[in-house]
């Protein structure tokens, strides 16, 4: 039987805007100025997640109401 384990991160900022999410899981793609941030943690959390285990990354946002990152992962029981 195959199960999914779900992992669920919360914040209370003020969400991401539609057209930042759309590029948040790419390769160097960052909202930082420029020499602040390589933009590689989420793109490589999503290959890991998604290449490596099989599982699944996503964001669910509302501007001025935050975000949460799901992480769905296969299990076998």
């Amino acid at each position: 039987m195959n199960d999914i384990v779900e992992i669920r991160v919360n914040d209370n900022g003020n969400g991401i805007p539609q057209k930042v999410l759309d590029k948040i899981f790419q390769p160097f793609f960052t909202t930082k100025p420029t020499g602040q941030g390589t933009g590689l943690g989420l793109s490589l959390s999503y290959d890991i997640i998604t290449k490596g285990h099989g599982g699944e990354l996503k964001a669910e946002t509302k501007e001025g109401e935050g975000t949460t990152f799901v992480i769905q992962l296969p299990y076998k029981s």
